[in-house]
Parts: C-alpha cells; structure tokens; sequence
C-alpha cells in the first residue's frame, strides 16, 4: 500500500504543477494537497476548468482514491 499512496501522491503533484496557472492560480504556489479532502477538491477544479487531458488524468487519480477508502472500509 506504501508505493500506491506514493504513486498516487507524485501523479497528484504533478496533475497539480501542470494544471497550477489554468485551473489552480487561486492557492499558494507551494501549495500541494496533503490529505484527500484537498485532493478530491483539486481534482474537482481540474475536472471543470481544464481540458481534456487533465479531466482524464484527475479522473483515474479519483479512482485510485476510492478504491484506497473502499479497501480500508471493507477491512474495518
């Protein structure tokens, strides 16, 4: 699970880096999300205010979001 959040964490900088001046110029430049709450309202702005390639990418980190929080639900 350690290299998925890994993963997950280094695609949702960099979804961030390449969509900051279109879709993000509203945060701090050093701002990156740092829990999911952040993320999922990030990927919620790329989603609406980016192009096409940007809705794809935030869409698959979405996924690999829910399929973390249902693994955990489904343990507990």
């Amino acid at each position: 699970m350690g290299t998925d959040t890994a993963r997950i964490e280094t695609e949702v900088r960099a979804l961030v880096d390449d969509y900051r001046a279109r879709c993000l110029w509203f945060l701090r430049s050093d701002f990156y999300p740092e829990d999911t709450s952040a993320t999922l309202r990030v990927l919620d702005h790329i989603e609406r205010h980016g192009d096409r390639d940007g809705f794809v990418r935030a869409g698959r980190i979405r996924q690999w979001l829910s399929r973390d929080s249902s693994a955990k639900s489904a343990t507990s």
